[in-house]
């Protein structure tokens, strides 16, 4: 499971580096032969590129403004200054970049309050953006990224929530006790990402076996594979025959 693709985490600031300009196309970094993936134009920026994680500045323009006001007036100026850490608006699209401290006061709000009424958590995923950008990879960047969508049934309304943790200490608290469709999406972003969903009434993985070593979503995720043959050809496994870093 991902999130919703590079557009949840990412901004179009992004600047590049020296040498390659910064910029890598195509899905998984080949050349020299076809790529299958689909994803032949895509441009992704190098590892360690510069990253501007602004806030998009107010008004954000059509119902985000009154969204983003009765959240304020919910939750209280201070919870709110201290809860979220920047806004981006993108592509018709509106994100709350939250500390994880102040997660399920917000969902809470968000669900609860006459002005906001997002009833439903339409989904929960991960994202590692290991070499998408932004600081060279250290220990301590809080490269794993969980993604909520709410949607406000009574408003015909969506916003996404974003909660960005580290590595050494992926915890963020659980949204199922508000909304209970989040249960096994945590589970399956704890499976895939090894995010530690804190108060999940059964954290257990949902798709790979209980003893699995590691987490396959990561980007550092060994891919092994194995090769394929037909019609007097060979294709090599994965982690041979393509760079995905």
């Amino acid at each position: 499971m991902t999130g919703p693709g590079d557009r949840s985490g990412a901004d179009p600031s992004r600047g590049a580096t020296s040498g390659s300009g910064g910029f890598r196309k195509g899905a998984f970094g080949v050349s020299g032969s076809g790529d299958t993936s689909g994803f032949g134009g895509l441009v992704r920026v190098e590892p360690g590129g510069a990253v501007a994680l602004h806030s998009t500045d107010r008004p954000y323009g059509g119902w985000f403004d009154e969204v983003t006001d009765a959240l304020v007036d919910a939750v209280g100026a201070a919870t709110y200054a201290a809860a979220v850490r920047r806004v981006l608006v993108d592509r018709g699209e509106i994100t709350y970049f939250v500390a994880r401290e102040h997660l399920l006061t917000l969902v809470q709000a968000l669900r609860d309050d006459d002005a906001l009424r997002f009833e439903l958590c339409s989904s929960v995923s991960g994202v590692d953006y290991l070499d998408s950008g932004g600081p060279a990879v250290s220990d301590g960047r809080p490269r794993l990224h969980v993604v909520y969508h709410l949607t406000s049934m009574t408003y015909r309304r969506r916003i996404r929530l974003e909660v960005a943790v580290t590595v050494e200490d992926p915890h963020v608290p659980s949204v199922s006790s508000v909304y209970p469709t989040a249960d096994w999406h945590e589970r399956e972003t704890h499976d895939m990402f090894g995010v530690v969903f804190d108060g999940h009434p059964a954290l257990t993985r949902i798709l790979m076996p209980d003893d699995w070593d590691g987490f396959p979503q990561r980007k550092d995720y060994p891919l092994g594979g194995v090769p394929v043959e037909y019609h007097d050809a060979t294709i090599p496994p994965p982690d041979t025959r393509r760079s995905y870093r």
